[in-house]
């Protein structure tokens, strides 16, 4: 007889990291699982750590880049299963957007396969998952925002 699997719930914290160019802002995604999906870098939440601080580890872990939080855009929750552990696993995940600040993407950890910039628009299209989708049509709207905001300055 199949034991039934266990519940389990994870917390992490993940960013948006932006910088901008000529045309329209750019954003980092990180390729894993041999490079067969992109997603937005993001982690666990370590004891101790606010989901802000592990937003910004993560971002620099995973991407090789440090930013700065400019603004919160909210978490997207979803479930998996971890089949060595016979577990159904509940994540919640918070991400902020950030400005670029320094470092390269050459930097990125052995956790993920790649950490490349793309213009928002492709970005979109690239990105793997719903959720993480989402988010970085969030922060497009954000970056709208600040950018108008930037315009409008005296």
């Amino acid at each position: 007889m199949t034991k039934p699997a266990s519940l389990k719930r994870q917390v992490s914290s993940g960013g948006v990291i932006y910088r901008k160019a000529a045309e329209d802002a750019e954003v980092v995604l990180v390729s894993v699982r041999g490079g067969k999906y992109w997603c937005l870098p993001k982690g666990l939440i370590d004891k101790g750590e606010t989901p802000e601080v592990t937003a910004v580890r993560e971002v620099r872990e995973e991407s090789g880049l440090s930013g700065r939080i400019v603004d919160r855009l909210g978490e997207i929750t979803y479930w998996y299963y971890i089949k060595g552990e016979n577990t159904k696993c509940r994540k919640t995940v918070h991400f902020y957007l950030m400005e670029y600040v320094s470092g390269s993407t050459s930097e990125h950890d052995f956790e993920v396969d790649d950490a490349s910039w793309f213009p928002i628009g492709t970005a979109l299209e690239k990105i793997s998952f719903k959720g993480d989708r989402s988010i970085l049509e969030k922060a497009k709207a954000k970056l709208q925002e600040i950018t108008r905001d930037e315009r409008t300055l005296p």
